[in-house]
């Protein structure tokens, strides 16, 4: 296959572009998940507990609060990372400066679309100490540091993290805080609904006779076994994002200096002025921010 006179390899991941057609599946799976919950809770087990009286309806008041805030706080993160944009770069981007050296060297060698016959842009790309300075072929254009082109989503995306197919969306620099958030509310959501669960699943390996309808049995019996199966997968993505986060760049950059929106899917106004990790296309590993008490 030849594109701009240069012969490029087969690509073997441009069958990932037939992952697109999977994201009104992932999802109307994910929605199926989350019914499936929600029947066994609160239709199932937790609603009709709260007409028993006593202590027992006081426990099934509390779990049932406790479940929709968290149940709120996963749908709400999960659809910001899904209808996101997780960043790309602007068309015709350019490079202005060499990061490691501190050098104005501007790209106008006909290569890159622009006038001049500087031989100094080429070196910026052949030479190994310019190595952060990058050219996407399948976008022609240039890249700027931790910035990589996806092969489902057909274009570049900033600070790229994955392409998630359960999110239908690549998780880059404007949406890894939603990201990490629905990791965040579905650990904690399913724990939640595998404890409470734990009680009526035990249930059903005992002599005694288990009241209820073959369909709620069912539906309480596979919520447990999901909700148990995620909050154990979750708890392992959950934690290497952490020190992903921990190692790579400071919690102010992911997730901004005001602590109250800390746990929400969104940003204050003045992070969104002050942190070029949001807007920018410069993503250091340490981003010397202003020193601020919180």
């Amino acid at each position: 296959m030849q594109r701009s006179g240069i012969i490029m390899a087969w690509n073997v991941f441009k069958f990932c572009t037939a992952l697109r057609g999977l994201g009104s599946v992932m999802i109307l799976l994910v929605l199926a998940i989350v019914g499936v919950t929600y029947y066994a809770i609160v239709i199932t087990n937790y609603g009709p507990a709260l007409q028993s009286g006593g202590l027992e309806a006081a426990l099934a008041f509390f779990i049932l609060i406790l479940f929709h805030a968290l149940l709120g706080m996963l749908l709400w993160s999960y659809f910001a990372v899904v209808l996101t944009d997780p960043g790309g770069v602007p068309p015709n981007w350019r490079p202005n400066t060499d990061e490691e050296r501190g050098e104005t060297l501007p790209l106008t060698c006909p290569e890159f679309g622009g006038p001049g016959l500087s031989l100094q842009p080429q070196m910026t790309l052949k030479d190994p100490s310019y190595s952060r300075i990058r050219y996407c072929r399948k976008c022609n254009q240039m890249k700027p540091p931790r910035c990589h082109h996806c092969s489902v989503c057909g274009r570049c995306i900033l600070k790229m993290d994955h392409h998630c197919v359960w999110v239908v969306n690549c998780v880059g620099a404007r949406n890894y805080k939603f990201f990490l958030l629905f990791l965040f509310y579905t650990f904690f959501e399913t724990t939640l609904v595998t404890i409470a669960l734990l009680p009526h699943f035990i249930a059903f390996f005992s002599e005694d006779e288990i009241s209820g309808t073959p369909g709620s049995l069912a539906t309480t019996f596979l919520g447990f076994v999901l909700n148990l199966a995620f909050a154990l997968s979750v708890l392992g993505f959950l934690i290497m994002h952490i020190s992903l986060v921990a190692g790579n760049t400071t919690t102010i950059e992911v997730f901004g200096t005001q602590k109250l929106y800390w746990l929400i899917p969104a940003y204050f106004e003045e992070d969104l002025r002050r942190m070029s990790a949001l807007h920018g296309l410069e993503y250091p590993s340490k981003p010397d921010l202003d020193a601020e008490e919180f």
